[in-house]
Order: C-alpha cells, then sequence, then structure tokens
C-alpha cells in the first residue's frame, strides 16, 4: 500500500509517463490534456493541480527525459575529452529517440529552436557550464565564459540532433559523431 506522502509524487511520474506515451503514439500537436489524464488514470483537475497546461507537461516530460538520457551517458573525467564524449554520447541517443524526435517534428520545437530557450535546453546549458568549469581548471579548455561557451556547445550539438535526417545522405550517424566531436574538440581547445 502507498503511503500518503508517496501519493504526489507517483502521481506526478504517472502523469509525467502518460504523458511521454502521449507524445510519442500522437506527436507533440496531438497530444490533449484529457488523453494524458486519462492514460494516468487521474481527473483532468488532478493533472491541473501539478500543470496549468499541455505545454508545461511536455516541457518537464522533456527536461525529466533528457536528464535521464545524460545519466545513460556519464561524464568520464574532468578533461575536455572525457566532456566532448559525452556530449556527442548524448547527441547521439538523443537523435534515436523516439520521444525525442517526436517533439523535434512538431510546431512547438520551432519556438525552442528559434523564439526562446526551454527549460530543458537551460538545464543543459547550466550542466555544460559546471563541467566546462571544471575543464577549465583541468587546463583542458580554454579560457572564456563558460556559460556562453555552454550556450554555443547547447547550438552546435542541437543542430547535428535536429538536422540528421536531412544530412544522412553525406554523413551517416558515425560520420555524424565523428564531425561533432571534431568541432567540440576545436572549438574548446
Amino acid at each position: 500500500m502507498l503511503s500518503i506522502s508517496n501519493a504526489p509524487a507517483d502521481i506526478g511520474e504517472r502523469i509525467l509517463s502518460a504523458a511521454a506515451s502521449c507524445l510519442v503514439d500522437y506527436g507533440v500537436d496531438r497530444v490533449t490534456l484529457a488523453e494524458i489524464a486519462r492514460r494516468a488514470g487521474v481527473s483532468r483537475p488532478t493533472v491541473y493541480r501539478r500543470w496549468p497546461d499541455t505545454p508545461s507537461i511536455v516541457a518537464a516530460v522533456l527536461t525529466r527525459h533528457i536528464t535521464e538520457v545524460m545519466q545513460d551517458a556519464p561524464l568520464l573525467g574532468d578533461d575536455r575529452e572525457s566532456l566532448v564524449q559525452q556530449i556527442v554520447a548524448v547527441a547521439n541517443l538523443l537523435r534515436s529517440d523516439e520521444l525525442v524526435m517526436s517533439v523535434m517534428h512538431s510546431q512547438l520545437a520551432s519556438t525552442y529552436i528559434t523564439e526562446r530557450l526551454g527549460a530543458s535546453q537551460q538545464m543543459l546549458i547550466g550542466a555544460l557550464a559546471e563541467r566546462l568549469r571544471a575543464a577549465q581548471r583541468h587546463g583542458s579548455v580554454r579560457a572564456g565564459n563558460p556559460l556562453q561557451m555552454a550556450t554555443m556547445v547547447l547550438l552546435i550539438a542541437q543542430s547535428t540532433i535536429q538536422s540528421e535526417q536531412i544530412v544522412r545522405p553525406i554523413l551517416d550517424a558515425d560520420a555524424l559523431a565523428v564531425e561533432l566531436t571534431h568541432s567540440l574538440n576545436g572549438y574548446l581547445s
């Protein structure tokens, strides 16, 4: 039996999991709060108590999911090479991720590519900035503002994720990873 103290977290996780499955099945542009609630086995007011609207749920799902993907590609050292290896591994995982690609092929993606930074992007920039500071202390990353550099690294890696399909005839997945590695090493050296 669930304790009452664990119930809200469990309901929140059920809602996020239901939203993730809706995103994969329907895409961002067709997912509804009603369907998320139905799949989570909760009422719409229960969802509204946690998130004000469907875009907020999508943002929470993406942030949680990208955090999980980052854990699947752990940082193995404080040096530039380890950081670049992690960034490339995360980009590779995200390029082949059903949930991320369902978002990338939606109208919502253009908002986060051309109009504003989303919560997931801000989280990635913050994490990259911290790792860049460590690599700068290590001496393997050039001097510079870590937050600005992290933002540029995000833009470079993000472009390989969003454009992978259109460049596939020229750069298959392996070649894309090699070229991204060269780009990041050159930029950060």
